[in-house]
């Protein structure tokens, strides 16, 4: 039933600051037609970040595209025959929207697929907007959970989604198309997002954005690695003011129309095939988790430890 994630929607205590440091760190390019809300795309998308203000800082929803065909209707009447509710809402650039919560309580937002009359590939576009340098586009989010077996039933039951794989019995990856993932759930004894994710070309862009990300004090909280199990090159770096990371991330595994869900050991190298571990602060959002990070408190105990 989906095709690809749309959107995130942030709240944000400052929609004016927050645009600036969203577009300043994650080259962004903000967009008209939100309304109260800021309004950022990747590139030729109408938006990929939307940014609202009021309440608690933090993530909203996470908007999804259904597939070609696919109706708001048809969605509503899938949603409901599984036992959910559905409520109809209002979506910056695509008018109606259908929401509804996840067991969790993750607010899910589903969009009608939108196909532009001429469908002309980037490199042949001209544009006085876009900067050279910018993501692909918001590809995944990650989430961390109490019960990754109850989530993925009812991501499979309720929209559709795949298995691409699992490690151990607590984390979870599904998939809509052919990229290995477009969702994920970590079992960490309670909900909270984790983070979204940023698609790149490749290595070298990724050198330069973690670059960039460090000349504006923003450190790597994990990274650079390669997950071994979605075969993706990564790096997360914390965004403290909505209580998530950004994962920068390229060379994603494409799975074959065939592909069967695999189980990988719960240890480090399912993790990262280059062996490193993300530090404890990595799963957590409280202050003394994000002090210890930036102070690289870990790692200086692990050199004392070894002295």
């Amino acid at each position: 039933m989906l095709l690809q994630l749309d959107h995130a929607t942030l709240r944000v205590r400052d929609v004016d600051e927050a645009r600036e440091r969203w577009a300043r760190l994650y080259c962004l390019t903000p967009t008209e037609g939100g309304g109260d809300s800021a309004l950022l795309r990747s590139a030729y998308e109408d938006f990929c970040l939307e940014l609202r203000p009021g309440g608690e800082p933090g993530i909203e929803h996470i908007a999804y595209e259904l597939r070609s065909g696919v109706s708001l209707a048809d969605a509503a009447a899938r949603i409901e025959a599984e036992g959910e509710s559905v409520e109809e809402v209002e979506v910056p650039a695509r008018g109606r929207g259908l929401r509804v919560a996840d067991p969790d309580g993750n607010q899910i937002v589903l969009v009608e697929r939108v196909i532009a009359d001429e469908r002309i590939p980037p490199v042949a576009r001209f544009t006085d907007e876009l900067p050279g340098f910018h993501p692909r586009k918001l590809q995944h989010c990650n989430y961390l959970t109490a019960d990754a077996p109850r989530m993925a039933d009812w991501y499979q039951r309720v929209l559709g989604l795949g298995v691409s794989d699992w490690i151990g019995d607590g984390a979870v990856w599904l998939h809509a198309d052919r990229d290995h993932h477009v969702v994920a759930f970590l079992d960490k004894g309670y909900a909270h997002i984790h983070h979204i994710a940023f698609e790149l070309v490749d290595w070298g862009e990724m050198r330069v954005f973690l670059d960039h990300l460090a000349q504006h004090r923003r450190p790597i909280a994990w990274g650079p690695g390669r997950h071994t199990m979605a075969q993706n090159l990564f790096a997360y770096c914390r965004m403290p003011e909505e209580e998530l990371f950004v994962e920068l991330f390229c060379d994603m595994e494409r799975l074959e129309p065939d592909h069967e869900p695999r189980h990988f050991a719960d240890d480090p190298h399912a993790s990262n095939a280059w062996g490193i571990l993300p530090p404890r602060s990595y799963f957590k959002f409280d202050q003394a988790s994000i002090e210890a990070e930036v102070q690289q408190l870990e790692a200086q105990q692990g050199l004392r430890g070894a002295g």
